[in-house]
């Protein structure tokens, strides 16, 4: 079983480059705001929970977070593999990550990160918000701050699997294809 953490600031190409991922690799996609958004709107318990918390302006509790990605990797028996996006945010969250994995024989094999220069990013979200119509994709000021909270909390997370000898950068710039490539030259290796 392969599984993957990817990471990347807001407009490096997640999103487009977990869809080629998944599909090359028979992955699963895990998105936690995709969770997070189905647990809420199906009003299961656990979104129910989490809602308590969002409502009130609070983050959501890791062991709510953990509870939510268990019942997704639960509902997908057979998969060759996970694909987190957007988890583990923080050294708790990985640690709870790989405790759980550990507990069904797995664990994470690698952690990829789409590296671009902030400058190229910005100017690539603004122009997302053209279209998007997504309010934190038109204020330049709101996708600083995100890259500032990106940055405070992913980096001791790369230390933390740069010591397990599993963090890969991979050059987040260039055409999809091209960066399509770069991610399977890591994860060929596997």
């Amino acid at each position: 079983m392969i599984n993957i953490v990817l990471f990347g600031k807001p407009g490096a190409g997640k999103g487009t480059q977990a869809e080629f991922l998944k599909e090359k690799y028979n992955l699963t996609h895990l998105s936690t705001g995709d969770i997070f958004r189905y647990n809420i709107k199906n009003e299961t318990e656990l979104g129910q929970l989490a809602k308590t918390y969002m409502d009130k302006g609070d983050l959501v509790p890791d062991a709510v977070t953990i509870q939510m990605l268990q019942s997704e990797v639960g509902k997908n028996p057979d998969s060759a593999g996970f694909l987190f996006d957007g988890f583990p945010r923080t050294i708790a969250q990985a640690e709870a990550l790989d405790a759980f994995l550990a507990s069904k024989g797995e664990s994470i094999r690698a952690t990829v990160a789409l590296e671009a220069d902030d400058e190229i990013l910005v100017a690539r979200l603004l122009e997302r918000g053209k279209t998007s119509g997504r309010p934190d994709d038109q204020d330049e000021e709101k996708i600083r701050n995100r890259y500032q909270e990106y940055n405070e909390k992913t980096a001791p997370l790369m230390a933390y699997y740069q010591a397990q000898g599993k963090f890969y950068a991979v050059d987040g710039i260039g055409s999809i294809a091209e960066v399509t490539a770069r991610l399977s030259a890591v994860l060929d290796t596997f």
